[in-house]
Parts: C-alpha cells; structure tokens; sequence
C-alpha cells in the first residue's frame, strides 16, 4: 500500500522539466524576439554607414527610361509589392534662389511650367513636382540651373526628362488663374519652402507604370497615385546634395508666350541705357506712383489704351495712339513705370494689340515696342520693333524670334494635363518596351 502509494508521485526531476516546459521556454522566446529589433537596428546602422561613406566613381548617370510593357493592373500590383525603404527620409534643405531678378524671373517661369504642365491645377502635387526639381538642381547627376533641369532633353521627340517638354503639350495653353497660382507655388519653393514628404527624391512616376530604373533606387514616399525615389547609397543622402550651382538661368523660347522673362527682345539683348543714365532712372521710381488697377484696362493713359496688367502691376500690354511718333513711345514709362522698381511695358500698334495674356508667337512677333526696367540692377532700356520701324541704332532693335521645329501636336487636351497626372514618364501599350523620361 504504501509503496504503490509512493511509486505514483511524480519524480522530482519530472517536476523540474515540467517547470522548464511552461516556465523558462516562454521566457527564452521572449528574450530571443527581444533581440530581433536590436538586431535588425544594428544592420540598419551599417547600412546607413555604407550609404554615409562617399563614393570614388563619379555620379550617376542619368539616361532616358525605358518602360516594362505591362498593363496598369499588372502595374499596380508590381509597385504595391515593392516595400518603402526602412532607412530616414529627412526633409530636403530649404533652397533659396541666389541670382538677378532677371534670372529668378526665368527660373520662376520654369518651375511654374513644370509644376502646371506635369501636375494639373494641384497644388500638392505642384509643391512635390518643384521640390523633386530643386533637388535635382543641388545633385551632381543633373543641369545646376533650373530651366536646365525643367527642359533637359527638350530637343528629343521622346526621352526628355520631363515630358510636357517634348511631347506637344505646351501647345494647350494654361488659364490665367492656374498660372498664377503656380508661379506662387514657385517663388515660394525657390525662397526656401520645402516640401517635406518626399524629402531628397529625383525621379517619381504613377502606380500605373513600371520603369526600369525602378527596381535600383530606394522607393520613399507616395503622394496621391505618384510614387517617389532617390538614389541608393551615398548619392541618396544629404551630402550628395552641395553641388554648387548657377545663378545665370538660360532663356527658354518655348515658353515666352507664358513668361516675359523669357521674351526674345527684351530679355536677351545687353542693357541699353536711356539718355539721362542711371539718375534718370533713380529720378523716375522716386516719383508718385500712380494707381493703375483692374479699374483702369480700357483706358486711355500715358497717350496709350491699356490692355492688361500682369499680377503684381509690374508689366503692362498697350495699345499705341496712331498718332504718336515711335521716339515718343518711351515717354510712357513716366505714366506707367514712375515709382515703381520693376517695370515692363509691351506695346502695339492700334489694330494688332492682343485681348491680354498669355501671349502668343505671333502676337510676340508682331510687338512694335517694349520698354523695362529695374532699380535694384540699374537696367533700363528701350527696344523698337525694326521691321515696323527701322533704327539708325541696331542695339535698339528687338530681336526676331527664332523659328522652332514643330512637333506633332497630340489631340487637344480638355486642360493642361488630368489632375490626378504629374508623372514624367508615358504611359504606353503593353506591347514591348518603348522610350520615356526618366521622373
């Protein structure tokens, strides 16, 4: 009795494999998942080192890209697999224009365009499409202007690096509205507001395509259907990004019906000074201004019909008196520009003067004269339409604008692009692959 009694109780050792069980194996796979993360962030550290550490071979190169041929649902599902890179995604530096008026006129322009043509009238998308330019205005891989940046590759039929540049789309012209708002949107972004979800990307592209390049750059941020990148390693972090860059920005033609600052004729001809020199100058924005508004288009001032004021009442389009002799045209500049420090004034011969802006090729062509000035640079000039009215002085001749190839003009568009597009890169059928851009 007793003995069986004691054969029936459970051995110590049993006791203690029994508290092994249901004790210490939950609390060795506590400390192991414990270990996990500490692991996974020292391998994040090296690899964050790796990328911190620079690069002896020189930048990369960027290239045209080519597009995988898959439908948009292949697409979709292709991008959604692709994971979000785990390492920061600070916020690019603040980016603050250093150059002339003149230059920041142009650069301004260019961005808007960009903005506009590639993201519709959003205002959330243009911000991203002006941060993912300035990016790549401080990168070594890309132009160090912004219009070099914006219209890179423009001179291809397919391949540019923003494709309104090359495709026909700058044949549909904005409304005046949108326009403004994204030169707002610009001028704040080159006085130094960032645009921080997308922190340094240089490409981007919609969910609905898959670019080749896609696979080899780290996927940071998405903003509505767009999707956006940097480079891997060192040319993806902040360091890459000190390129010194110019503040001389280039002229684009193509965009001169939208932009003064980009005008043949009166952006791109030496300083011409007026009889008088810099006092004249300094004597004409020390007068009152007068007060010129919505209130004033139609009516006749200076000895000119007003037409249109651009915003900001920096530059005006007028109508000429049919009787006013060319050498008197200046004088309007006592009118229109008197205590102002920015003043432009395009003017037309009664008949051929245009409804307001934007402007057109033919409507630039056939100008008869212009008039600018700016205090803060002491430019001052006066130029003549020569074909109308010949001048002994060929430095005060307009320059003829420079006839550009044509493209093949796609259908009309129903606005400047669909809201939901500001990808730079085309969207083709699932055949094989074809050339596009490289955003």
């Amino acid at each position: 009795m007793t003995n069986a009694s004691i054969s029936n109780q459970p051995h110590r050792a049993m006791w203690l494999i029994w508290f092994l069980l249901f004790a210490g194996l939950p609390a060795l796979v506590a400390r192991w998942e414990a270990r996990a993360p500490a692991a996974d962030a020292a391998r994040a550290a090296l690899v964050q080192q790796a990328r911190l550490k620079r690069p002896t071979t020189a930048a990369p190169v960027v290239q045209p890209v080519e597009l995988y041929a898959l439908d948009s649902n292949q697409a979709r599902a292709f991008n959604e697999a692709v994971p979000f890179s785990r390492l920061p995604n600070p916020a690019a530096r603040p980016f603050v224009f250093a150059g002339s008026e003149a230059d920041l006129a142009r650069a301004t322009d260019c961005l808007a365009a960009a903005q506009l043509y590639e993201a519709g009238d959003d205002a959330v998308g243009e911000r991203a499409v002006a941060q993912v330019v300035l990016n790549r205005v401080r990168h070594p891989a890309f132009p160090k202007t912004v219009c070099g940046v914006v219209f890179q590759g423009q001179e291809r039929s397919t391949g540019c690096q923003f494709t309104f540049t090359c495709d026909g789309a700058l044949a549909t012209t904005p409304g005046q509205a949108a326009w403004d708002r994204a030169r707002e949107i610009a001028r704040a972004a080159l006085a130094g507001k960032v645009f921080k979800p997308v922190g340094y990307a240089t490409h981007y592209h919609t969910d609905w395509v898959v670019p080749y390049w896609s696979g080899s750059l780290d996927k940071i941020a998405a903003v509505g259907t767009h999707l956006f990148f940097r480079w891997r390693g060192w040319w993806g972090t902040p360091p890459a990004f000190r390129l010194a860059r110019e503040s001389i920005e280039p002229m684009i033609p193509r965009i001169a019906r939208l932009s003064i600052a980009h005008q043949q004729g009166i952006g791109g001809l030496p300083a011409i000074l007026l009889p008088g020199n810099g006092d004249a100058l300094a004597a004409l924005t020390a007068k009152p201004q007068e007060a010129i508004g919505a209130e004033s288009l139609g009516r006749i001032m200076g000895g000119v019909r007003l037409i249109a004021i651009a915003p900001g009442a920096k530059s005006f389009l007028v109508e000429l008196s049919k009787a006013a002799a060319p050498e008197s045209w200046p004088m309007m500049a006592q009118t229109f520009c008197a205590g102002r420090p920015e003043c432009r004034i395009m003017a037309w011969r009664a008949g051929s003067a245009p409804a307001g802006f934007p402007l057109s090729g033919d409507q630039m062509e056939s100008m008869s004269f212009a008039y600018i000035h700016n205090a803060g640079t002491g430019l001052q000039r006066a130029l003549w339409n020569c074909q109308q009215d010949p001048r002994e002085n060929k430095a005060e001749c307009m320059r003829q604008r420079v006839p550009v190839e044509q493209v093949n003009v796609p259908p009309p568009l129903t606005g400047v692009r669909r809201k939901e597009r500001f990808e730079t890169v085309k969207i083709v059928p699932p055949t094989a692959p074809v050339t596009g851009n490289s955003e």
